[in-house]
C-alpha cells in the first residue's frame, strides 16, 4: 500500500544528521534498555534493533538464517537482495529503528530490514457500538491492520490514503483516506491542512486529534463523529466524507459531519426500512426526552400548577408533601445521583458495574423517597431521562446532552417554562452557527435539504436513496441506480 508521505514535523534537533556509524547510533540510544545489540564476528556484521518492534517469525527467516548460513566472502552478496535497504543518513536509520526495522551494519554501510510486527490486539467486536444484525469487527490499535480492514471492504484503486504525522515527540501516524471522485477535494485539503498546523508534543488517541481540528473547539456539541465499526467508515467513504485513523487508537473520525448524523446507527441499514426509520424516529423522540422531562418537571411544580390536571396534580402535592427542597434543589440532587452512579458503572470492572447501576439506582431511589429527599414523580421523570440517553447511539453526544440538561433544569428553575424556551431557543442558535470543514452543522434543515430528509430524520427505501449527502459536496453525486 503507497501512501503520501507528509512533511509536517520538524526533525528534532537531537537527532544527527551525519554519515551513519555504529558508535553514533548507540550514542543517540543510550540509557535505552530495551535496545539490542547483536554481532556476527565472523562475518563482520551488527546489529541493531527493538527486539519488541519485530515479529520473530519475519526477523528469523530474513535477517537471522541469511546471517548464520552466509559466507564471509558472500555477504555484500547477501546485502544485495531486496529485503536489505541501503541508508546513508543517520536520521534516516534512527526513525528505521523507532519503527521496528533492523539496523546491519558491515564495513561501514548500514541497511535497514523492515521486519516490523508488534504485538496488537485481536479483531473483535465493539463494546461501545454493538449491534444486533451485521458485521461485528471493529477497529484496533493497529493502524496498518484498521487500513487492511477498510481496503478489505473497498476493493478499489479510487480509495487514496495520505500519511501524516502529529506530535514533536511521539510522531504518530495519522492515515487520511477518502475516494477519488467521490469526496470533495476542498474538505480533502482543509483536513490535511488543519493536521500539517498542529504543534504539540504528543497526541495519544483519534478523539484527542480531532480537538485540535474543531472549527469550534469550545462547543460542547462533537463535530466530528468517530467510530469502531469498519463497516460503518467504508459507509461514510462511500458518501463522499473523508476519514480519519490514527496509529494506536481503535477511533476513527469522520467529516464532514452534521448533528443528525451522530442520531443514526448501523443498525437502521440491516432492517427493513420502516423499522429503521421508526427506530430513528424513536432516537429523536428520545432526545427530547433527555433534555426536557426533568427540566418540564421543575418548572411546573415551581412555577405552573395550573398546567397539570386535577387528579394528577393531587398526587404530585401528596408526594411532595414531605420533601423539604424546592424542585430545582430536589431535581439536581437526583440527577447528580444518577451521573454518580453512571460514572461509578463505567468505571468499575463489567459485572460489578452492572450491579451498581441497578442496585444502587433502586436502593438510592426507594431510600429518598422513603426519607423524604425526593418525589415519586420526579424519580420517574429522572430516570426516563436517564434511560433516553442510552438510546443516542453515539456516547459522545449523549454526554454532550447530559450536560445540556443540566443547563435547561436551571433555566426552567429559575424562570419556568419562559426559561425553558429560552434554553431551547440557545440551543438552536448555537447549532446554527456551527460548521464541520466549514460546512453546515445543522445540514439538511439548514440550509434546507428536503432530499436530504429521506436518510436523515427516516431511513427511507433504499431505492429512494439515490444521491449523496448534499453536505459532502461530492462531484459524483448519484450513488444508487437501481430502480422501484
Amino acid at each position: 500500500m503507497k501512501c503520501n508521505e507528509s512533511d509536517v514535523q520538524q526533525q528534532d534537533p537531537s537527532e544527527p544528521s551525519s554519515l551513519p556509524t555504529l558508535q553514533h547510533i548507540l550514542e543517540n540510544f543510550s540509557d535505552c534498555c530495551d535496545l539490542t545489540h547483536r554481532a556476527f564476528p565472523a562475518i563482520g556484521v551488527e546489529l541493531v534493533y527493538f527486539s519488541h518492534l519485530l515479529g520473530s517469525e519475519e526477523f528469523t527467516r530474513d535477517v537471522i538464517i541469511p546471517l548464520d548460513k552466509v559466507r564471509p566472502d558472500d555477504v555484500k552478496t547477501l546485502l544485495e537482495r531486496s529485503q536489505f535497504s541501503l541508508s546513508t543518513d543517520s536520521k534516516t536509520v534512527i526513525k528505521g529503528i523507532l519503527e521496528g526495522m533492523v539496523s546491519l551494519f558491515h564495513e561501514g554501510q548500514v541497511y535497514l530490514i523492515d521486519v516490523f510486527k508488534p504485538d496488537a490486539r485481536p479483531i473483535t467486536q465493539s463494546e461501545t457500538e454493538t449491534v444486533i444484525n451485521g458485521p461485528h469487527d471493529s477497529f484496533v490499535e493497529a493502524a496498518n491492520l484498521n487500513l487492511s480492514l477498510i481496503r478489505r471492504r473497498v476493493r478499489s484503486s479510487h480509495l487514496k490514503i495520505i500519511k501524516l504525522q502529529v506530535g514533536e515527540v511521539t510522531k504518530s501516524d495519522v492515515y487520511i483516506l477518502y475516494m477519488d471522485g467521490i469526496a470533495n477535494m476542498e474538505h480533502v485539503h482543509e483536513l490535511v491542512q488543519r493536521i500539517k498546523n498542529i504543534e504539540i508534543d504528543a497526541v495519544h488517541d483519534g478523539n484527542m486529534l480531532i480537538q485540535y481540528i474543531d472549527d469550534f473547539p469550545n462547543s460542547i456539541f462533537p463535530l466530528f463523529p468517530t467510530t469502531e465499526r469498519t463497516d460503518a467508515a467504508v459507509s461514510k467513504l462511500v458518501a463522499g466524507r473523508v476519514i480519519g485513523i490514527m496509529d494506536g487508537s481503535p477511533s476513527v473520525f469522520s467529516a464532514p459531519a452534521s448533528f443528525f448524523e451522530f442520531f443514526s446507527s448501523p443498525d437502521d441499514y440491516y432492517q427493513r426500512w420502516a423499522l429503521g426509520s421508526a427506530t430513528r424516529i424513536l432516537r429523536l423522540v428520545a432526545f427530547l426526552i433527555t433534555i426536557t422531562f426533568t427540566a418540564m418537571y421543575v418548572a411546573v411544580t415551581t412555577f405552573h400548577y395550573e398546567m397539570i390536571p386535577e387528579d394528577l396534580l393531587i398526587t404530585i402535592t401528596e408526594s411532595r408533601a414531605r420533601v423539604p427542597f424546592p424542585p430545582l434543589y430536589e431535581a439536581l440532587l437526583m440527577e447528580v445521583t444518577i451521573e454518580l452512579l453512571r460514572e461509578a458503572g463505567a468505571r468499575l470492572p463489567t459485572k460489578i458495574g452492572q450491579t451498581i447501576g441497578i442496585v444502587g439506582g433502586i436502593v438510592i431511589g426507594q431510600a429518598a423517597v422513603q426519607a423524604g429527599l425526593t418525589s415519586n414523580i420526579l424519580i420517574i421523570a429522572v430516570a426516563s431521562s436517564a434511560i433516553a440517553s442510552f438510546v443516542i447511539p453515539s456516547y459522545v453526544m449523549s454526554a454532550s446532552i447530559r450536560l445540556v440538561r443540566f443547563g435547561l433544569i436551571f433555566l426552567a428553575g429559575m424562570m419556568g417554562t419562559l426559561g425553558l424556551m429560552m434554553g431551547f431557543a440557545l440551543i438552536v442558535i448555537h447549532l446554527s452557527g456551527l460548521t464541520s470543514l466549514n460546512t453546515s452543522y445543522v445540514t439538511p434543515v439548514a440550509p434546507f435539504m428536503p432530499k436530504d430528509w429521506r436518510d436523515v430524520f427516516i431511513r427511507a427505501p433504499f431505492w429512494a436513496l439515490k444521491e449523496r449527502p448534499s453536505q459532502s459536496k461530492s462531484p459524483n453525486k448519484v450513488k444508487n441506480r437501481i430502480r422501484k
